[in-house]
């Protein structure tokens, strides 16, 4: 297992970097100064294996040894380590350092789960660019001298050896192929004139050998005719020299020789290098001649092709060998083929996705990026990266089917159905027709899912979806909106006949009990109508219409169908609400939100004047949505449009914008010296949502927030509503060293049975009980009830709504640990305003600005940031 070290100084980005990389089966050492890192690096010997890479955060501001610790990894004791380097996108130095060293990635933070990824791929053999094995240009070359002269052969051994070259001599051309075939040389140096063979016949069995193919070959003679110089470079020699000439002579022709050895050495190893870069990426690698022809493969398109090697391809026809055929296996004339004009006419092309055909004749989908290939300013042709994209194909169309349907009635959903709704009253509006809508509620669904358990509620609405679809034309829409809630579009209807086609779908359901572990249960169900004509305005218009008419048959008994009537007198409430919705869509469009701060502080450290010692506390504050009123400097409090943003589903978008906001201003807070802990609401949406532990997740890392900084309030209704989906959420942040707080404790529920399942740091007594303290005497009993048992198992208390001064010695008399409420403090908006106004020193209360609206004057808020 390979070892790595991490440096990076943020606790959160170390913490996740390292759980990435844990999980891609690296050993993990973790440092969190630049000091430790340079220590550890001074003391690691060159030859050292402790190490087997480097993942390092590059610093944003000037961290001490940050710049020596980079020189370092720099230096050639350190250049077989691959260092990935993790930067923030405005990083240009992080770009210039990683250019100029070898074995080097860069990754952005925000891609940070990638990290294994980019670490496997630098470890890789071929990413060593090491040139230890070239030799020197003009020193260290072997020579072989062969010549019957022993005269002749040491006068020139010794003139060779002194110019560095490794010099071997032979007295005849049968030894020096004996030696050359022991040790083959850079260059063979032979007389002309020899007994038995001669110097060009020895040259020919050289460079006829697999060894000799590359060595440069001369012949030395003292006869200067015609006959041996033709002889001579015919033979495969590249010079004829004399042994009369001048030695300056000699040595000059011997280094040009040189010359070409060394050229042609850093030629090959640049081949062998480019090869093994070839050859180690995961993508297939093919080039092509501007006919199509194929020029090279690497072994990953050989693999994903299906052939056994190289020289089965190469030289062959691309498109007849693979792409010929279209995606739906059809062929494909060549001049059809996008692939093979793009070779022709040299065009580059990204991400182009087509078929290959493999050599078992079988289609397989990829995606490739085609480049221009150019060699000294001419077009030679095309080079092709391609991938096998089967699995990314099967996993978009079941993305694409899980964006649409629902997974457990595996009918369609919410998202789906608005979509076929838009389009139903867009052709409504040029036809003549008339449609439904019936928004469907299945009576008491909790009641069966609370007394027969999960399974029996599953079941529930599966039967009824299967009910409801038996009922269908084929024209017609049917969804699953969420929880026990169904959507159906009945298209072209008869007016006169609405209410019996509505109704006959709520006998479908409740003629039948739905039997479960041999127990039956009657099933009714609550319908509420929508008809949509050319006068429809809009399908929030319908929707609109047909929820409140769903509730309306609830409201009168269950077990009923309305159908909405535009003279009704709910009209002015579906109207604020239809209107509140349009409004919060287009608040998270445009920030039309912002934050407000209230604190929450120790009640050990705040006395009737005030907190009583500021710089020892770490402030607390719990972060409060506000919108912005049209068109003015307003801001309405949460409890105005909380509820319709349940209504309309829209609390897990604004629960997330809660939540980038909020880090982002611990970021700044951070940035400027000041440490602030803060309480974040998370709505039902958010705990049920399977993607709520990732967002917040990779919130952490792209605002480098401590985790430690967090408390998420969830109210206690929620969390036992929503009880394995709480305790999946809470065990995964915690992990990371968030805090838990359980918001409105006390009402509701069975409450303290609930606390053995909900790992939660803080209980926050509901404002009902607070309000109430001073003169009732049952209020008093319950809050140092959950005080005591908080206490007795680990948890601490905060008080909400404390409005006023006569309410602290009955809470210190409870043993209650925090305070939250006007009296001391009023939310301000932002955090840089609300500091100075948290209650740390004498309490003044600001007056109330005109263009503030108060959630609740004297308390906390009723609905909090995203609750």
């Amino acid at each position: 297992m390979t070892s790595v070290l991490i440096a990076e100084t943020s606790i959160t980005r170390r913490r996740a970097i390292s759980a990435v990389l844990a999980n891609s089966g690296f050993s993990v050492q973790t440092l969190g100064s630049f000091e430790e890192c340079l220590a550890l690096l001074e003391r690691m010997p060159r030859s050292s294996s402790e190490i087997g890479a480097v993942a390092v955060g590059w610093p944003d501001y000037g961290e001490p040894k940050a710049d020596e610790v980079f020189d370092m990894l720099s230096r050639d004791q350190f250049e077989h380590l691959p260092v990935l380097v993790l930067a923030d996108a405005s990083s240009p130095g992080a770009v210039n350092w990683m250019m100029k060293r070898p074995r080097a990635a860069l990754l952005n933070w925000g891609d940070y789960n990638d990290a294994g990824d980019a670490l496997n791929k630098l470890m890789r053999p071929s990413s060593m660019l090491s040139n230890a094995d070239d030799h020197n240009a003009g020193a260290n070359l072997r020579v072989l001298l062969v010549d019957d002269s022993a005269t002749v052969r040491l006068a020139f051994q010794k003139l060779l050896s002194k110019q560095g070259y490794l010099v071997e001599v032979a007295p005849s051309a049968a030894e020096g192929r004996k030696r050359f075939e022991a040790a083959p040389a850079d260059i063979v140096v032979t007389d002309y004139f020899m007994p038995g063979e001669n110097g060009p016949e020895l040259i020919r069995s050289i460079k006829a050998s697999a060894a000799g193919r590359a060595t440069v070959c001369a012949v030395i003679t003292g006869t200067y005719s015609d006959q041996v110089i033709n002889d001579s470079l015919a033979s495969g020699a590249i010079e004829c020299m004399f042994k009369s000439e001048a030695k300056e002579l000699f040595l000059a022709r011997l280094a040009s020789l040189a010359r070409m050895v060394v050229d042609r050495k850093t030629v090959d190893a640049e081949r062998r290098r480019l090869e093994g870069i070839l050859s180690s990426v995961g993508d297939g690698v093919y080039g092509v001649d501007r006919a199509g022809g194929i020029q090279f493969m690497n072994p990953a398109a050989v693999h994903l092709l299906g052939y056994a090697g190289a020289n089965d391809l190469v030289g062959e026809s691309a498109y007849e060998k693979f792409h010929h055929a279209f995606e739906n296996g059809a062929p494909m004339p060549k001049a059809a083929c996008f692939l093979s004009a793009c070779y022709q006419n040299g065009n580059q092309v990204p991400n182009w996705q087509t078929v290959f055909v493999t050599a078992a004749r079988r289609p397989v989908p990829v995606e490739c990026t085609v480049y221009p290939m150019t060699v000294d300013g001419v077009r030679e042709g095309s080079v092709v990266a391609f991938r096998d994209v089967s699995e990314r194909r099967v996993l978009e169309e079941e993305l694409r089917w899980q964006a649409t349907h629902d997974s457990l009635t595996k009918l369609h959903n919410r998202a789906f159905f608005e979509s076929q709704l838009d389009q139903e009253v867009a052709r409504l509006k040029r036809s003549d027709q008339t449609s439904l809508l019936l928004f469907i509620d299945v009576d008491r669904f909790k009641y069966i899912n609370d007394t027969a358990g999960h399974s029996a509620g599953d079941q529930l609405l599966i039967e009824v979806s299967q009910r409801l679809k038996s009922r269908l034309r084929q024209s017609d829409s049917l969804s699953r909106m969420g929880g026990d809630e169904y959507a159906i579009v009945l298209r072209n209807v008869k007016s006169q006949d609405i209410d019996s086609i509505a109704d006959e779908f709520r006998r479908a359901l409740t003629s039948h009990p739905f039997v479960y572990a041999g127990k039956s249960y009657r099933i009714t169900i609550s319908i509420g109508v929508a008809r949509m004509d050319r006068f429809t305005e809009s399908p929030q218009d319908a929707m609109a219409a047909a929820d409140m008419a769903c509730h309306i048959a609830k409201n009168g008994g269950r077990n009923q169908t309305h159908v909405f009537s535009p003279e009704s007198d709910q009209r002015a409430t579906m109207d604020q609400e239809l209107g509140w919705s349009t409004r919060l869509e287009e608040a998270l469009r445009a920030d039309g939100f912002v934050l407000s701060y209230q604190p929450i502080v120790p009640l050990a450290d705040f006395q009737d004047t005030g907190v009583t010692d500021t710089r020892r506390l770490e402030p607390y504050f719990e972060a409060l949505i506000r919108l912005r009123e049209n068109n003015s400097n307003r801001l309405l409090a949460p409890d105005a449009f909380l509820p319709t943003a349940e209504r309309f589903g829209m609390m897990l978008d604004i629960d997330r914008w809660v939540i980038h906001n909020a880090f982002r201003a611990l970021r700044e807070t951070a940035r400027s010296g000041r440490r602030v802990k803060l309480s974040i609401n998370l709505s039902a949406q958010s705990l049920t949502s399977p993607g709520t532990a990732s967002f917040i997740t990779d919130k952490f890392v792209e605002f480098d927030v401590d985790p430690k900084q967090l408390v998420f309030e969830i109210t206690e209704s929620r969390a036992v509503s929503n009880l394995e989906s709480a305790r999946a959420l809470i065990g995964h942040l915690r992990a990371l060293g968030c805090q838990f707080a359980l918001d409105d404790f006390g009402v509701g529920f069975s409450t303290f049975s609930h606390l053995k399942h909900l790992d939660v740091d803080f209980l926050k007594i509901d404002g009902s009980f607070i309000q109430g303290l001073v003169d009732d005497k049952i209020d008093q009993a319950v809050v140092k009830a959950i005080t005591g048992i908080a206490h007795s198992i680990g948890k601490q208390t905060i008080a909400e709504f404390v409005d006023r001064p006569q309410i602290l010695p009955l809470l210190r008399e409870a043993n209650v640990d925090y305070l939250q409420g006007y009296f001391v403090g009023e939310p301000q908006v932002g955090l840089e305003r609300a500091l100075p106004f948290a209650g740390y020193g004498p309490v003044v209360t600001p007056a109330t600005p005109a263009t503030q609206t108060p959630a609740t004057p004297g308390g906390s808020e009723t609905v909090r940031a995203a609750g």
